[in-house]
């Protein structure tokens, strides 16, 4: 449906526009921003909060990094669930490995189509 694609954009898309709105009018780093959007997901995550906004915004709130956060913390509940305390350590990675793998690929592909050059 079209209305799905116009929430995706504009939830996705007022995430990033927060994002850069901290860039923008703060002294945060982005290394900052970022990681705090990963965190803020985690603990919506694992509130089970951030759960509604996925079914609602689908890929505009599981793309930014705050639906990474979310993933994370929903593999360790259901590793917890299945494994005990080990499934803290290994539900998170176990989740997101897809993901991880897709991004290593992905850049060693540019890395090998592009030519670096020095910046001077």
């Amino acid at each position: 449906m079209l209305t799905d694609y116009l929430w995706a954009f504009l939830v996705g898309g007022g995430i990033c526009a927060v994002g850069q709105l901290f860039i923008d009018y703060t002294k945060l780093t982005p290394a900052r921003i970022l990681v705090s959007y990963v965190v803020v997901g985690v603990i919506l995550g694992g509130l089970g909060l951030y759960q509604p906004l996925l079914d609602f915004a689908g890929a505009g709130a599981s793309i930014p990094l705050t639906g990474f956060g979310a993933l994370l913390a929903k593999g360790v509940r259901e590793a917890v669930a299945e494994q005990g305390l080990f499934g803290a350590f290994s539900g998170g990675l176990t989740a997101s490995a897809a993901g991880i793998a897709m991004a290593i690929f992905a850049a060693l592909v540019v890395a090998l189509l592009a030519k670096s050059k020095d910046k001077s």
